[in-house]
């Protein structure tokens, strides 16, 4: 119909991410490590202070876990155990006594109670998982009423122009396991959300951190 509202995203298959990060797990340190450390940190940066339990939603091969401040007590899942059993193994080789676990989860079924957590962080997450929406409700059930929901990725832009582009080009990105299409203003669009900042980090500002209180 003309003018109808785009659909919320191009649904990734759990089979393509599965996929595509089994491939990219040996050398995903090595190929993103440094393009995305700038970002990594900020984001890191950008946590509350007092915040004590945290949840790393796609926690990956671990890259961020020796970012995180000793006094708080971090959990990370994962789909892939590819990249969980290269996290596991950065934990115990760095002694990161402050990583309180590493699990293999589906973003979208957490299995934690509610308000278990202070905050949950998803870097470069919501561009991969086959639910955004999903998770993103998953994400609020799980951290307290107050806490805080980060999420670091680059996000499609709203401008028609490069919306098409993205679209465009979803089909080769999803060998890569990459969603062009996921909006920041579609998260933000998730019930049950207030958008505190959205700011441009990493080289060239190419990435954004988009900062949520939870509202209950």
């Amino acid at each position: 119909m003309a003018g109808a509202e785009p659909t919320f995203y191009t649904a990734m298959r759990t089979k393509d991410v599965l996929e595509a990060y089994a491939r990219w797990a040996p050398v995903y340190d090595l190929v993103f490590g440094p393009i995305l450390k700038s970002s990594r940190k900020a984001a890191v940066a950008a946590l509350p202070p007092d915040a004590g339990r945290v949840l790393e939603v796609g926690v990956g091969t671990g890259v961020s876990l020796p970012d995180y401040p000793r006094h708080m007590r971090v959990v990370g899942i994962d789909l892939s155990a590819s990249m969980l059993a290269r996290a596991r193994a950065r934990a115990k080789r760095e002694g990161l006594t402050h990583v309180e676990g590493l699990i293999e989860m589906d973003a979208s079924r957490l299995a934690f109670p509610d308000d278990s957590f202070d905050v949950a962080m998803a870097m470069y997450v919501m561009t991969v998982v086959p639910d955004p929406a999903g998770t993103m409700a998953e994400m609020r059930r799980v951290v307290r009423p107050g806490g805080r929901v980060l999420a670091v990725s680059h996000f499609a832009s709203d401008a028609p122009a490069r919306r098409a582009l993205s679209s465009a080009l979803s089909p080769l990105a999803r060998l890569m396991g990459w969603n062009t299409t996921i909006s920041a203003s579609r998260l933000a669009a998730v019930p049950g959300f207030r958008l505190v900042s959205d700011r441009a980090v990493g080289i060239f500002g190419f990435h954004r951190l988009l900062e949520f209180e939870v509202v209950k």
